[in-house]
């Protein structure tokens, strides 16, 4: 597959958790597809991935609660 950046061979899909919000509307979605490239180091969302995100964001769905620690450096 090809960067989009760069152009070069050689990119791979990383799954990471990414955070969305604040307080009582903080959302946390897990396996997020992020395309990475080993050349240029850049990292993206597809079109695809962003209109998912989107959807999960306005319609909450597959959610599920759970307690998680949050810890602030200030």
């Amino acid at each position: 597959m090809l960067c989009d950046n760069c152009g070069k061979e050689g990119v791979f899909v990383r799954k990471v958790t990414k955070s969305y919000g604040k307080g009582d509307d903080l959302i946390l979605i897990e396996d997020v597809p992020v395309i990475h490239c080993p050349h240029c180091h850049e990292s993206y969302l597809t079109a695809q991935t962003v209109h998912a995100i989107g959807e999960v964001k306005r319609a909450r769905r597959n959610t599920r609660r759970r307690t998680v620690e949050v810890a602030s450096l200030e």
